[in-house]
């Protein structure tokens, strides 16, 4: 780790002697392991203002590869360490790379450093969730609230905060739903068949019958509508991100500290 660090910060100076300016240096450190990772870069982090680049380098395939990098990263993200990150993952005989990029937005956002899409709280079911229904209505609604995204984008400022809630039953169901902006208690086993709808907080209706899903999502794009659609101002302090050279590459704003 000393020799990594020191090499590092030697780079960066015979950079800087070679005319390169001292903002447009920038320094990675590229390890596979975890401890290494966060060893590194705190050793890095105090010996000069260069913004770190982070990133767990062949971190691997699928669930191996999602956690590591989520475990390193969240470390140092969260001692205020790292300017721009990377996800690497190894992708599947044509699989779709664009994982690393949404791995790597859901890090940011789940620690609360940057909003990107909005969120669904679901359940993960249990004896009271004998039904799958609401296993295969929270896929729905994330897929439908990730489909409207890039849309929402310009016509919705602020609208990648929104929280939803999909649960299974009466036990966290309500509560859960009411700390959501918006959310819906799907009735569990011996439930009536009825599915309350919280909005911001309070009883909105109770839906019935076959076209539940329908039914919610068109209240919910009502709620966007009404909350976010008529002005900007709504959005709140948005930071800046941009993704860079890299596909998963994501700058964290400047006064993450």
């Amino acid at each position: 780790m000393d020799a990594m660090v020191e090499s590092a910060m030697r780079s960066a100076e015979l950079a800087e002697e070679s005319g390169l300016p001292h903002d447009r240096v920038i320094l990675s450190a590229k390890v596979s392991g975890v401890q290494d990772l966060v060893a590194v870069y705190r050793m890095l982090a105090p010996r000069s203002d260069y913004p770190l680049h982070l990133g767990l380098t062949e971190a691997g395939m699928g669930t191996k590869g999602v956690v590591a990098s989520t475990a390193g990263l969240s470390i140092l993200l969260q001692e205020g360490i790292g300017d721009t990150i990377r996800v690497s993952l190894t992708p599947r005989p044509g699989g779709d790379r664009t994982e690393e990029v949404q791995v790597a937005q859901q890090v940011l956002q789940s620690l609360g450093l940057r909003s990107f899409t909005p969120q669904v709280t679901a359940c993960p079911g249990c004896g009271r969730t004998t039904s799958t229904f609401f296993q295969e209505m929270a896929e729905e609604i994330q897929t439908y609230l990730r489909q409207q995204r890039p849309a929402w984008q310009a016509r919705y400022p602020g609208s990648e905060e929104l929280r939803v809630a999909v649960m299974g039953c009466v036990v966290n169901g309500p509560g859960e739903s009411k700390h959501a902006d918006i959310g819906i208690s799907l009735p569990g086993t011996a439930e009536e068949p009825r599915a309350p709808v919280y909005v911001d907080g309070a009883l909105r209706v109770t839906l019935k019958g076959d076209s539940i899903v329908a039914d919610f999502l068109r209240i919910l794009e009502d709620y966007v509508e009404r909350r976010f659609g008529k002005s900007s101002g709504n959005a709140g302090a948005q930071r800046h991100v941009a993704v860079g050279v890299h596909q998963a590459d994501i700058a964290l704003p400047k006064n993450h500290a």
